[in-house]
């Protein structure tokens, strides 16, 4: 596949990854309040509607312009694809652990803290396993890009399909997404050709959108959302409907809060968790809300815009390099002994 195929980033793909954005953190948000009060809530049936396709289009869309870049030589490529995020990994893991220390003292001790640590650079830690992973997909892609696509993917679809589980989060978690990321690679230009296509028969998507929810709840409802191949059939029905809403929304204005979350989606998934805890904690202690809905509604606009709210405050700061890759932590810097920096790319 060659990159000039590929059209310049398009605002149905910030709408996208906002839509990406916002299912994982109404998950945690949900799940957590829930765990926390011990009872689900109507908003567990929102993220029970997401789970088939919220991780699969995430990936998706991270594989959607790998095309541009695939073939750069690898110095060039390891650094804007494995190092940019675990320097964010590296960081963030940090800052999670230092946050959570005096509850894992108190549990298992200084060397308990110590050790949990260490095992998080081998086993992701919490929600920062999708950091871990993208690079890895970044290489093993670059590494397979001379192997046959059809071959890579109908392995990679068997992989998600065989469901594996060796408690291992990265073998399970390479296994079940990669068909996804290989996807939204090998497959960009039809992805974009969808776009098209819906923009130019609005009425007809919204149709095919409405048979889709409707087949995506009965699965979802009835239990067989996560059967053997029917997951694979959902997460790419779900990857469409998303990239259709996606398409949809960038005829309306309203949609633009969204759209501005997928620009900032790596910003937001680096730092909802703090905002997140803290506003869940608050909430289900002072005990104002008795609806555990509109708890996790709220914690999920908290953990979406307390996020924001931190890049913005420090953005302009010496510590802006919790969002922002600093200079000395590129490898191009290591190598000729340039400072520079360069944003995150959402």
């Amino acid at each position: 596949m060659q990159s000039q195929t590929l059209p310049a980033r398009v605002p149905w793909v910030d709408y996208a990854k906002g839509i990406c954005i916002l299912m994982v953190v109404m998950m945690h948000s949900t799940l957590g309040v829930e765990a926390a009060a011990g009872s689900k809530s109507w908003m567990h049936e929102l993220v029970a509607f997401a789970r088939p396709f919220r991780m699969p289009d995430f990936f998706l869309i991270a594989g959607l312009f790998l095309a541009r870049r695939i073939d750069r030589d690898w110095p060039d490529y390891l650094d804007r694809k494995v190092f940019h995020f675990a320097y964010f990994y590296l960081l963030w893991l940090t800052i999670q652990f230092a946050l959570k220390s005096p509850g894992i003292i108190s549990e298992v001790g200084a060397s308990g803290f110590l050790s949990e640590y260490g095992h998080a650079f081998l086993q992701p830690f919490g929600t920062l396993w999708f950091i871990y992973l993208l690079p890895i997909f970044f290489v093993v892609t670059k590494a397979l890009r001379n192997v046959s696509p059809v071959a890579v993917w109908l392995v990679a679809a068997a992989f998600e399909v065989s469901h594996l589980h060796t408690g291992l989060t990265i073998v399970d978690e390479f296994a079940s997404r990669f068909v996804y990321f290989y996807s939204g690679y090998v497959l960009a230009p039809q992805i974009f050709r969808l776009a098209e296509h819906v923009g130019q028969a609005p009425a007809r998507a919204i149709l095919a959108l409405s048979a889709w929810g409707l087949f995506n709840g009965f699965c979802v409802k009835a239990g067989i959302s996560d059967m053997p191949l029917m997951g694979l059939i959902l997460g790419f029905a779900g990857v469409g409907a998303v990239v259709a809403v996606s398409v949809l929304l960038t005829k309306v204005s309203w949609g633009n809060a969204l759209r501005y979350c997928g620009e900032n989606s790596i910003v937001i998934y680096l730092a909802f968790t703090v905002p997140m805890a803290a506003t869940r904690m608050v909430l289900l202690k002072l005990g104002w809300i008795s609806d555990l809905g509109s708890v996790a509604l709220l914690v999920t606009i908290a953990g979406l815009t307390g996020a924001l709210v931190m890049y913005w405050i420090v953005r302009n700061t010496p510590l802006a390099f919790l969002f922002v890759r600093p200079g000395w932590a590129h490898l191009s810097a290591w190598q000729t002994g340039e400072t520079k920096q360069l944003k995150t790319a959402p």
